[in-house]
């Protein structure tokens, strides 16, 4: 199971995605990389393991003045058919 979340603050906002196993990894990734490649605004991204075999994709705006990356992040979601995201 893929968990999201969200944090936002003034002119910043990341979305974290944790998955487990090659099977989710390959499908988030694939996900992400689709999504962000129609968008002019480029994120940073990085990946981090966690405890229990799971890795974290994250994927960063920062000066996004316009709100851009809250229309981009649901748009994953809704990919990645994530029904909760904290």
């Amino acid at each position: 199971m893929i968990d999201a979340e969200f944090r936002s603050e003034e002119r910043f906002s990341r979305l974290s995605l944790a998955y487990k196993g090659n099977e989710e990894k390959e499908q988030v990734n694939y996900c992400v990389a689709n999504i962000i490649k129609k968008h002019k605004k480029q994120p940073e991204t990085y990946t981090t393991s966690i405890s229990g075999g799971r890795e974290v994709l994250v994927i960063e705006y920062h000066d996004d003045n316009n709100r851009e990356a809250g229309s981009i992040f649901e748009e994953i979601i809704k990919a990645l058919e994530i029904t909760k995201c904290i």
